[in-house]
């Protein structure tokens, strides 16, 4: 037998998994919901909700921050676009995503725009200007000859397939292709075709190997075949860009349906022009990833170099300047991203954190120390358990807070705080269920569904409850003790002692603490300093908590430090 005496003044890892309940000396707990990992490593009860509104289904929400006086919030769901200033709605507008649509939807803001990518979708644009509010169509940019300035290349489909181009009876501008294997279809309609530097689009499908298709401007006929002939990489056929970015004052598209593994960069300062021209540095740029494994690009960061994350790994380009002769690109780690829903890569201290393919990991892509290899490591080691199928994902510098949403409902919650070594995982619970969230101007929110309803709401330190209705408690545990590297059979608290400020409600084991009177008057702080209570009880499963501080009362809490003195048989 013999006697502790164990102070816990830090809670840096926050919730561990219970696999590493044999670990010594870890400042971590078995149990936190609706707590807050302090910079210090102490615990406060979180902030509450505030209803911003109820909204009519299911929403992603986008931050749109124009400039110190223009800040928007975007609200989208089936087809919809709200528009939101100072957490009111103010404008409506139609958009051709459906409710199914928005988990694959990816965006990328350029000063007042918004390019919206989706890899069935013709990539939109969302402008503030000074007429108000608008969404339109992405256009490459057209030449004098009607020409468009977008990549084109050779498909499967194509190989081997010659054309005969022939004259239309339509006008001087129509043409007929006669194909020499079965190619056209329906679906080859308004499709671009280059064929000896002349661009045509196909009007009308014949049949199997004839097709009408016109272009502008003079045209010969060749005298043969034409073997050697490209179309549009970006089309209805062939799919549309499925993630997007700006680097280097250029538009980045990566990845469409056809050809999951490829970039395309525009030309410098003009969005609308993918033409590689004769590979100036200003001109447009192409690159494939190549590799023995099928990568499929999940999406692609503007970092310090331009970081592409794919199904089985991270890649960069780092070269700067960044011109179509100095590309220089490689494979980093070999992590994955998933690619059945967006989980928007965030920027936290000059690192990119991103969620695995599987959903367990969060890693940190950073450089190493000679700014020459990326390496992933993983910010959630200990807390696994907390990982169950991300479907949003945001990061509050001013909190320095990552929030994770799960499908189920809650949210996992990194307090990450360098400095002091703070990477602590924590769990919210509300009455319903977290269905997203998202970060603007320094502000959390969420939507939130509530008996079968829909509300958008955001965390507001000056409310103690949830959407001003809802209770909800918090709750720490302790971690298993062990005491001398050992694991006790038995063990007997005689008492636990907390250190406090801004209290004005703790329980411990169900136990109320009390707390001086004076601290629940009117405008009154709470109780800052010592509190404790006896417990003479006897534990034989040690490998329950020695302790758990609760409270569903609707009152501030923070926790600087739990003391246990005991005694243990081993």
């Amino acid at each position: 037998m013999g006697n502790f005496l164990k102070t816990q003044n830090t809670f840096s890892f926050g919730e561990i998994a219970p696999e590493f309940y044999a670990i010594n000396n870890i400042n971590g707990l078995s149990s936190l919901e609706n707590m807050d990992v302090l910079q210090s490593g102490g615990l406060k009860r979180r902030a509450g909700l505030k209803t911003i509104s109820q909204i009519p289904d299911d929403a992603i929400l986008i931050p749109f921050i124009i400039s110190e006086t223009e800040k928007y919030l975007l609200v989208m769901y089936g087809r919809i676009i709200d528009v939101y200033e100072n957490d009111i709605k103010i404008d409506s507008l139609f958009a051709p995503w459906t409710d199914i649509n928005l988990k694959k939807l990816q965006f990328a803001q350029r000063f007042n725009k918004i390019f919206f990518v989706h890899p069935d979708f013709c990539p939109q644009i969302f402008t503030k200007d000074a007429n108000g509010f608008s969404i339109k169509y992405f256009s490459f940019h057209l030449n004098t000859d009607a020409s468009a300035n977008i990549p084109f290349m050779r498909f499967d489909d194509m190989e081997g397939v010659a054309i005969t181009i022939s004259s239309s009876a339509i006008d001087n501008n129509h043409a007929t292709f006669t194909s020499d294997k079965d190619i056209w279809s329906n679906d080859w309609v308004n499709e671009r075709i280059l064929i000896n530097n002349k661009q045509w689009i196909v009007e009308s499908v014949q049949s199997a190997t004839v097709a009408t298709v016109y272009t502008n401007g003079d045209f010969s006929f060749p005298g043969h075949p034409i073997n050697d002939w490209y179309v549009a990489v970006f089309s209805d056929k062939r799919g549309w860009p499925m993630s997007v970015s700006f680097h280097q004052n250029r538009l980045v598209f990566g990845g469409t349906k056809t050809v999951p593994n490829n970039i395309w960069m525009s030309k410098v300062g003009d969005y609308n022009n993918f033409d590689v021209g004769t590979g100036l540095d200003d001109d447009a740029i192409f690159t494939t990833l190549l590799s023995s494994q099928h990568h499929q690009i999940s999406t692609i960061v503007s970092s310090d170099n331009l970081q592409i994350l794919t199904s089985v790994g991270e890649w960069a380009i780092s070269n700067s300047p960044l011109t179509p002769s100095n590309v220089n690109i490689k494979q980093h780690t070999s992590v994955g991203s998933p690619i059945s829903v967006y989980l928007p890569p965030q920027q936290i201290e000059g690192s990119t954190v991103f969620i695995s393919q599987s959903g367990k990991d969060v890693r940190e892509l950073d450089l190493d120390d000679l700014s020459q290899h990326y390496n992933a490591n993983d910010l959630c080691s200990f807390s696994k358990h907390l990982m169950n199928n991300p479907v949003s994902v945001a990061f509050n510098q001013s909190t320095h807070q990552l929030f994770i949403v799960m499908d189920d409902g809650y949210m996992a919650v990194l307090n990450k705080h360098p400095n002091t070594e703070i990477n602590a995982w924590g769990k919210y619970i509300t009455e319903g269920d977290f269905k997203y969230v998202c970060v603007a101007d320094n502000d959390t929110y969420v939507v939130v569904k509530r008996e079968n309803k829909f509300y958008l709401e955001k965390f507001d330190k000056t409310y103690l409850t949830d959407a001003e209705t809802y209770n909800f408690s918090y709750k720490i545990s302790a971690f298993p003790l062990i005491v001398n590297n050992h694991n006790p059979k038995k063990i007997r608290v005689r008492k636990i002692s907390l250190r406090v400020i801004d209290t004005k409600t703790v329980f411990i084991n169900n136990y109320r603490v009390e707390i001086p009177n004076s601290v629940y008057e009117a405008n009154k702080p709470g109780y800052c300093g010592d509190l404790s209570i006896n417990l003479l009880g006897t534990q034989t499963n040690t490998m329950e908590p020695l302790w758990t501080i609760s409270s569903d009362e609707q009152l501030n809490a923070t926790i600087l430090s739990v003391t246990v003195d005991g005694w243990y048989l081993i």
